[in-house]
């Protein structure tokens, strides 16, 4: 029997898969934002909708993240 767990995650961006530069403003993206003191910031693809996600495991990011 397999189990889950619910883990909080919060999308800081959102970056559509089929730029001509593929992945790469969303690896940017990802890169500083770990630059910024979020090192668990990482890109994951929701084939669902066609994009790729930069998320956090965080619950929600920093007030100053949210509102530069």
């Amino acid at each position: 029997m397999a189990t889950t767990t619910s883990q909080a995650r919060t999308v800081l961006e959102r970056f559509p898969a089929g730029s001509p530069r593929g992945s790469w403003p969303t690896e940017e993206y990802a890169a500083a934002q770990r630059g910024q003191g979020m090192p668990d910031a990482r890109v994951v693809m929701d084939l669902r909708t066609d994009q790729f996600l930069v998320i956090t495991d965080t619950a929600t990011p920093p007030a100053t993240e949210r509102y530069p």
